[in-house]
């Protein structure tokens, strides 16, 4: 069984990766296209955990088959399961080091990373554990994590210290990866990471949210009844996620437990909507574009960040004081006419129509790239 929406609701994730990674610094951009520079959340703090819902949604497709009746993992899956994460964890390293890669200092962590760390081990309970474990594992990453980044103390900082350099996360990514290898940017100054190790364990539970949206949606009939029962559910994840806001903030870069439950409301919400406009009411027109995105979806992914980078290392003309390429492009052709913010939102939209034409290029010759 394939579900159009999920295919349609991959290729909207992707596209607003694309259009927040485009769109620019945060004093360029309007303020939803950048992330929340700590606590609450914008658009673009939405965009990640998407993605990781999306991926346990299709999980419970992939894996129906080991999951009910007689059949067992098989040493072959296992095998596959691995080769998966290991592919998208190098991809990410090639990804921080792209241009001039030092391993000295190279970023461990990243987006790809965090989908492989998160993908492995929500893969490795599912095919493990029984349903009651899936759902006890779940609410003891969750609980857990609040418990821990709230009151075990950290040298030097204290207890509850929810700030880059002070929280448990980030002194555990300290330990075991080491400051040379953490995220430099942000304020961060190697402290800290806002795709950190410790962190990606909540991470795993958007991935299982996903999972149990699957798990459920694939015993459902297609009718309306299944988009009211989905929105009742997000928007239960959105009341939670809010109430625990109050003690543990809604925080993208610490992937706080609020977080996670808040954002996997709005997915279960954008799921029905498109599950009742595609699957329901057969009005998949809208949706095809996005459908075909989705299908190349890391590879789309991939090439326009190297693209971004490419943009970013080179410079147009001579000297220290020399714009880079993307800041020139951004200036000249579409701030200069439209305005700071207009010009680097229209550069942000050219440049998602950009690869849904490549994607679509890719679809005609029914070229995808299967991880």
């Amino acid at each position: 069984m394939r579900l159009t929406s999920l295919d349609v609701f991959r290729g909207m994730a992707i596209a607003g990766m694309i259009l927040v990674n485009k769109a620019g610094v945060a004093d360029q951009v309007y303020p939803a296209l950048a992330h929340a520079d700590w606590n609450g959340w914008t658009f673009a703090d939405l965009v990640f955990p998407f993605f990781l819902f999306i991926i346990g949604v299709a999980m419970a497709f992939s894996f129906a088959k080991y999951t009910e009746g007689d059949n067992k993992p098989t040493k072959q899956l296992y095998l596959r399961i691995l080769r998966r994460s290991a592919i998208l964890f190098i991809l990410g390293l090639l990804l921080n080091g792209f241009w001039n890669y030092d391993f000295s200092t190279i970023r461990v962590m990243g987006v790809l990373q965090r989908i492989s760390v998160a993908y492995l081990l929500a893969s490795l309970a599912v095919l493990t554990l029984p349903k009651k474990g899936q759902w006890a594992l779940a609410a003891v990453l969750l609980i857990g994590y609040w418990l821990i980044m709230s009151f075990v103390p950290v040298p030097g900082y204290g207890a509850g210290v929810l700030t880059r350099e002070g929280n448990f996360g980030a002194y555990i990514d300290r330990l075991i990866i080491g400051a040379a290898h953490l995220y430099k940017g942000d304020n961060y100054n190697s402290l800290g990471d806002p795709e950190g190790l410790f962190s990606s364990l909540p991470a795993v539970v958007s991935v299982l949210i996903g999972y149990f949206t699957g798990e459920w949606l694939r015993k459902q009939p297609e009718r309306s009844r299944t988009s009211i029962n989905m929105l009742i559910a997000g928007l239960s994840c959105l009341v939670v996620g809010e109430v625990w806001n109050f003690w543990f903030p809604i925080n993208k870069k610490l992937w706080t437990s609020s977080y996670v439950l808040f954002t996997a409301g709005i997915a279960l919400i954008l799921l029905a909507a498109c599950y009742e406009l595609i699957d329901v009411r057969k009005r998949r027109e809208w949706g095809r574009p996005f459908e075909i995105l989705g299908m190349n979806a890391i590879l789309v992914f991939v090439a326009s960040v190297l693209m971004i980078k490419t943009l970013v290392k080179t410079k147009i003309g001579a000297g220290e004081d020399a714009p880079t390429t993307y800041a020139w492009i951004n200036e000249h052709l579409f701030q200069s006419w439209a305005g700071v913010l207009n010009g680097s939102l229209i550069f942000a939209i050219l440049t998602v129509l950009l690869w849904l034409a490549v994607a679509y290029g890719l679809y005609r010759q029914r070229w995808f790239l299967k991880i």
